[in-house]
């Protein structure tokens, strides 16, 4: 920055400084960041449709069906360049990383996060990866508030602050649905819901929409009427929808996290490419309504015309029959979330959010078709209020986010008429979820690593705790075939400490440890000083700290199981020093002063 702009700028922080206090900044900062984030959404789904209506709208109805099989790896392809030759960085799945630069880097997100989502989700979603362009616009929108953040001085919690004022910006300039990204901001990124943030979330939130008013009009992503009410008869079949929902989100977040494992043992980024470009392919062709994000599908639905979301089945097959209908929509179910995962395994930059809804939708309308169709009932159930339900249902398990998942359709629905269906089938289907999968497909890896901030005071205490520094390296090494008489004059006389690690001397392996109470009794009787060893005398440690392998939760509970004082840290196999449950404590006291300022 030129001398001139940096003291122009540095005048304009003291004015604010004297004249604007820290939280009315932050009201305007909100404002500003819900206005970014919209123009962020804004920008990435016009490039996108922008894409599709390029190659959809030529190429395949006037040329051929076949370029559905080469499009995904050609989009996957143009993400990989980009981000190799012009980002030059790798960009990682949106929320995901943003929840990343929450729990490990303070909230700061680099400069090249606020483009990178722009310049690669298009063209992965464009080009017929099976992923939404929620995550990326949050991403985009959280690093853009992040930088505002740091280029004002801004401290750890108000950056955190606005990145989750930047994702309800997001949310709500998406779906048009303010309150619910409020709710999403709360849920996914832990804030605490207080008068301090709410004002800020709020800002946000009205911003992000009327940003996207002023772009996009009335138009909203998921256009619906609610024609059916609520029926106090259909309670047993929306309990049913919760149970089919959990199950559904259990076998999408396994199935996920098995593709991201699958990929992430190839060690080469080309070869990912080249093999999940060719299976998107493959998929995308066969089942075209897999193609992008799926909105259209989910509309064709809702409004009660599936026909109109699989009449481009590669077979042709007759849809007069409700169940090769059925049959199909449950294939969609089943392959929408390999073909997502493999798009996010292949390299492909997108969200899970879109997916999500995708499944829910088609789960929902399907479970309505089988019941209206089993004979069984009096009168049918609502295929379209199915079908909403169904996305509350499959979000509130797979997102953990239940809230955000009745509050969006309430919305979208413009009513609250299905609310007490949307309360059901989502407390099912989370508790369900919630019972055999401990994490969201946003925080399980984060979780698998301990890098992961809860509502959990405790939890996010320990998650922000560095172990290097609770890390003692001061105590005196002995060896195994030391005499007591050389233990004591080399090392407890020497030494404040009463514990003493016993190492190899040639690989510095830890081989045990003498505590001084093991050697009171005899240290003083001289007689012993040349028959007994340090091997003699020596114990295995109750328990041993990888540095790592080992989070700061799962060293607080070695403690705890183990009832030790002092616990021997390895690295890399050999002896590194030791943690003391003193020092472990008074670290972490202060770090809880700090993290409830």
């Amino acid at each position: 920055m030129p001398q001139s702009k940096k003291n122009l700028f540095t005048r304009i922080l003291i004015w604010r400084a004297k004249h604007i206090s820290q939280q009315q900044f932050i009201y305007i900062l909100s404002i500003l960041v819900g206005f970014t984030s919209g123009v962020g959404a804004v920008v990435l789904k016009n490039l996108t449709h922008f894409i599709q209506l390029l190659l959809e709208g030529k190429l395949i109805q006037e040329y051929h069906h076949a370029f559905y099989f080469v499009y995904p790896l050609i989009g996957l392809t143009l993400t990989f360049l980009i981000m190799k030759y012009i980002i030059r960085n790798r960009v990682s799945h949106g929320i995901p990383s943003t929840l990343f630069a929450i729990s490990k880097r303070k909230g700061i997100m680099r400069q090249f996060q606020m483009v990178g989502s722009i310049l690669t989700a298009p063209f992965t979603v464009g080009f017929g990866g099976s992923v939404g362009l929620e995550g990326p616009t949050v991403a985009t929108g959280a690093a853009i508030s992040s930088n505002i953040a740091r280029l004002f001085h801004m401290n750890q919690a108000s950056r955190t602050l606005l990145i989750g004022a930047a994702a309800a910006g997001a949310m709500a300039s998406i779906f048009k649905a303010p309150i619910a990204a409020i709710i999403f901001a709360v849920e996914v990124f832990s804030l605490d819901l207080t008068l301090a943030s709410l004002l800020p979330l709020l800002l946000a939130s009205l911003s992000g929409v009327i940003t996207s008013y002023f772009f996009f009009g009335s138009d909203i992503l998921l256009p619906f009427k609610l024609e059916d009410g609520f029926v106090l008869n259909d309670v047993p079949f929306f309990i049913l929808l919760g149970v089919v929902a959990g199950f559904t989100s259990i076998y999408f977040t396994r199935v996920y996290a098995w593709i991201h494992d699958f990929f992430e043992k190839m060690n080469s980024p080309i070869k990912r490419l080249i093999i999940g470009g060719i299976a998107i392919g493959i998929l995308v062709f066969f089942i075209p309504p897999l193609y992008g994000e799926g909105y259209e599908v989910i509309n064709h639905l809702v409004q009660g015309n599936p026909k109109a979301a699989l009449e481009n089945n590669f077979f042709n097959i007759d849809l007069d029959n409700v169940w090769v209908v059925v049959a199909l929509l449950i294939g969609l179910i089943l392959f929408k979330i390999i073909a997502s995962a493999i798009t996010f395994g292949a390299g492909g930059v997108g969200g899970i959010f879109a997916p999500t809804l995708f499944m829910g939708s088609i789960m929902g309308n399907c479970l309505a078709k089988v019941l209206n169709n089993i004979g069984i009932l009096n009168s049918p159930v609502s295929e379209s209020n199915f079908t909403l339900v169904g996305m509350t249902g499959l979000m509130a398990g797979v997102l953990h986010a239940p809230l955000t998942a009745i509050f969006l359709i309430a919305e979208l629905t413009g009513g609250y008429e299905l609310f007490i269906p949307l309360m059901i089938t989502a407390t099912i289907s989370f508790a369900i979820t919630k019972y055999f999968v401990s994490h969201s497909v946003y925080t399980m890896e984060l979780a698998r690593k301990g890098e992961l901030i809860t509502h959990d005071k405790d939890q996010a205490v320990l998650t922000l705790m560095d172990i290097s520094t609770v890390i003692e390296t001061n105590f005196v090494p002995l060896y195994p075939d030391m005499t007591l008489g050389e233990i004591v004059h080399s090392a407890v006389v020497k030494s404040n400490r009463n514990i003493f690690p016993v190492l190899n001397k040639k690989t510095n392996y830890l081989e045990g440890i003498i505590l001084l109470d093991d050697i009171r009794s005899i240290m003083f009787d001289q007689s012993l000083y040349e028959e007994i060893k340090a091997s003699d005398v020596m114990q295995n440690p109750p328990e041993v700290i990888k540095m790592q392998t080992d989070n700061m939760t799962k060293v607080m509970q070695k403690f705890q199981d183990s009832g030790a004082w002092n616990l021997p840290v390895i690295k890399d196999g050999k002896y590194y020093g030791f943690v003391s449950k003193s020092k472990l404590l008074t670290a972490y006291r202060r770090k809880l002063i700090s993290f409830t300022k």
